[in-house]
């Protein structure tokens, strides 16, 4: 997903193995990924992508931004997630480190590179008919062979 304030940017659906920068992009006061050599196209990851970054992540502090340091987060691998969903004028793509830090995507360092590992399983048909409707449109769809 993008969060919120990114929604005057362009975007994109994350891929497997793609090379990511996290980027402050024009116009938003908001940081996500870009896709490298993409710096004005955001990279929209899932819930459940597993993101591996070149090197232990840093992060702005809670507060004292621009005074402070960056918290250094000690990990490297991390899961996308969204949180405070009840709050639609918050930011909410995050990511979990395996140690349970949850640290908002909008507060990683700029320049951090990582590569996404693996995107999440997409869900069954939640019964069998609507799995049965879905492969009758996909038979009637048109083929580039026919």
């Amino acid at each position: 997903m993008c969060d919120y304030s990114l929604h005057h940017v362009a975007t994109r659906p994350a891929k497997i193995e793609d090379k990511l920068v996290v980027t402050k992009f024009n116009n938003s006061i908001t940081r996500g990924f870009a896709g490298v050599g993409e710096p004005n196209v955001a990279v929209c990851l899932l819930p459940g992508t597993e993101i591996a970054f070149e090197a232990n992540v840093e992060c702005e502090p809670s507060f004292g931004i621009g005074i402070l340091p960056n918290k250094k987060i000690g990990q490297r691998l991390a899961r996308f997630r969204q949180i405070n969903m009840d709050n639609a004028v918050t930011h909410h793509d995050a990511l979990e480190f395996p140690d349970g830090q949850v640290v908002l995507l909008t507060r990683l360092r700029e320049g951090q590179r990582a590569t996404v590992l693996q995107l999440p399983v997409t869900g069954r048909p939640a019964t069998q008919e609507e799995g049965i409707q879905a492969q009758a449109s996909h038979a009637r769809e048109p083929s580039l062979s026919s």
